[in-house]
């Protein structure tokens, strides 16, 4: 018989996570159907995101054959009946407090850095780069994490080895971009590209590095459809644009400068990207949504 949520000790929320605690050595990590946006987390939740950035990860771990922080399959008998499918039993380690970034393509706050600095983090680049380029080779381009609702910050490589040390840095570095690199080339055969993404690592007893949290997920990465793909423009992505662009658009009446929160979102809102989230995982994944576990409700 499986356990209630009840029968766990909660430990922590995120803005689309919760963790509880099952023993000493293990977690339940649950996603919810919770959105953010603009360091807001909004009041309407997407059905079945959660499910999605579970299967996405599921996915990835098991592609990637990367030491990973799971310490069970989907369906684990400690996953209570009604979180089956958006919940994962993993090991509970102690995490870098540096969010991993490898950006193979200049945008968001990677081209802001660009633009005023000429580089990424201490990282210089060519000059005559837009929106969206391409960049020579991936980089690493890390970030110090910030507490919920706020920004996390982009640093220099230095700033990482004074925070984890040299051998721990460089071991992030090279798996970071390892892991970039494998991830895009699987998402390209898929027509997919993929600009950036961020991992999360944990350490293992022996000082090791444990791929942990989510992996190459729609909320942790930015994906293009290859065949849209045009630089020198914002490109549409398979995450929550179209929350984004709804939000500051004239139809939500928010005031994104303003002290009030967002307004909740239109179903026809909600729909798309549900489904943006679900056409990202199928497509990369090459499996159907409809075959991924669903708990009791």
């Amino acid at each position: 018989m499986r356990p209630t949520l009840k029968s766990y000790r909660h430990v922590a929320s995120g803005k689309v996570r919760e963790l509880y605690e099952i023993d000493d050595a293990t977690l339940l990590m649950v996603s919810s159907d919770r959105i953010s946006a603009y360091d807001h987390i909004l009041a309407t939740p997407i059905p079945d995101k959660g499910r999605v950035l579970t299967a996405m990860s599921f996915f990835w771990f098991d592609t990637l054959g990367v030491v990973n922080h799971l310490a069970g399959g989907p369906t684990d008998e400690r996953i209570p009946a009604e979180l089956v499918g958006r919940a994962m039993v993993v090991q509970r380690l102690p995490m870098l407090p540096v969010e991993c970034v490898a950006r193979g393509y200049l945008t968001g706050s990677g081209l802001l850095d660009y633009q005023a600095t000429g580089g990424v983090c201490g990282i210089e680049l060519p000059d005559g780069l837009g929106e969206a380029a391409q960049l020579p080779e991936p980089i690493f381009t890390p970030a110090a994490k910030a507490d919920l609702g706020a920004h996390d910050e982009n640093i220099g490589f230095d700033q990482v080895v004074a925070t984890v040390g040299e051998s721990v840095a460089h071991a992030a570095r090279e798996l970071t971009l390892d892991i970039y690199r494998r991830g895009a080339e699987l998402a390209a055969s898929r027509g997919i590209i993929l600009a950036d993404t961020k991992f999360e690592f944990g350490t293992a007893a022996d000082g090791s590095l444990v791929l942990a949290d989510e992996v190459l997920t729609p909320d942790s990465s930015r994906y293009w459809d290859a065949t849209a793909y045009a630089p020198g423009q914002v490109q549409p992505s398979y995450d929550k644009q179209i929350v984004r662009n709804w939000l500051t658009g004239p139809d939500s009446g928010w005031d994104r400068t303003g002290d009030g929160p967002p307004p909740a979102l239109p179903s026809e809102v909600v729909e798309r990207t549900r489904d943006r989230y679900i056409e990202a995982y199928q497509r990369l994944s090459g499996q159907s949504f409809a075959d991924w576990p669903k708990g009791d409700q």
